[in-house]
């Protein structure tokens, strides 16, 4: 596959609106049966986008102090401000900030809620694993999650899915003690149709964010190739790095699932897809 077949294959939007439209399928046929106007919807999800938007305004500081993440210096790190500068510029971003932390697993990882603030930070594990274009290859790849505005687009998903969340335990503390004199009337299968979305909305709308996820992956490695314009870099930095480990908690941020491959053979829940699929759409690349 092309180039440009990676990066039109990614189905990321239509992910959110599936999610987006799972929401107003539910709040629709509870506020109908409930007669509340699109009060519990509208309550869910602006409740939902104010507890996500200090995560997304503060992401780069929250992530940068829980990894105890150091800024990397120009002196201690040239080689790496010139390959980031380089690719930001291929890129047409500004230059991400670069930080470094001090762990023996090799992985990196990119935040930050725009461009004009975005972030790289890399292990000395994987600078000590990798040789200068497999590190290109990788910064590429964060300079594509900075470019294409992950952060931003899993902000909304979890929004999304926090949504639906507030939604069920609304329903579920006060909803139907209130809808059970003004549901007089109402259809009784439609209000079964939605407690049983409700109920099994939020373990869905997960699987979905997590597609989401795998989705933007294939994506910034399609933009490292394109950036770099020599995907083997990536190829056999991925291959490196598919036996090092990370912490669970920030495993939807790192290049690669910071898990044993196990982990993996659970797809569905798994922020990130197989090294085995990315390296395979790498190598279908041609025409750089």
């Amino acid at each position: 596959m092309s180039l440009t077949g990676q990066i039109k294959q990614n189905i990321s939007i239509s992910l959110i609106i599936l999610m987006s439209g799972i929401i107003v399928g539910i709040g629709y046929i509870l506020d109908v049966h409930y007669a509340y106007h699109g009060f519990l919807t509208g309550m869910a999800i602006v409740f939902a986008f104010f507890t996500s938007a200090g995560s997304y305004w503060y992401s780069d500081r929250l992530v940068l102090s829980l990894t105890n993440a150091r800024e990397a210096s120009y002196s201690g790190y040239t080689y790496l401000h010139n390959i980031t500068e380089g690719l930001s510029m291929a890129a047409g971003i500004p230059k991400p900030k670069l930080f470094i932390i001090d762990d023996p697993a090799a992985n990196a990882f990119a935040t930050g809620r725009n461009p004009a603030n975005g972030v790289i930070v890399v292990s000395t594990g994987l600078l000590n694993l990798l040789n200068r274009q497999e590190i290109e290859g990788v910064i590429a790849h964060e300079i594509g999650h900075i470019k294409n505005y992950d952060v931003l687009l899993g902000t909304i998903a979890a929004v999304l899915v926090g949504s639906v969340v507030i939604l069920r335990d609304v329903m579920l503390r006060f909803g139907f003690r209130r809808g059970v004199k003004r549901g007089e009337g109402g259809n009784p299968i439609l209000l079964i149709i939605g407690v049983l979305l409700l109920i099994l909305a939020p373990f869905f709308m997960t699987i979905i964010k997590f597609a989401v996820s795998r989705q933007r992956e294939f994506l910034a490695d399609a933009t490292s190739a394109y950036l770099t314009r020599h995907p083997d870099g990536l190829i056999k930095a991925l291959e490196k790095l598919e036996t090092n480990f990370a912490s669970e908690a920030m495993a939807h941020l790192y290049i690669v699932n910071p898990f044993s491959q196990s982990f993996d053979q659970l797809y569905l829940f798994s922020t990130h897809p197989p090294i085995e699929a990315r390296v395979l759409r790498l190598k279908s690349i041609r025409g750089l």
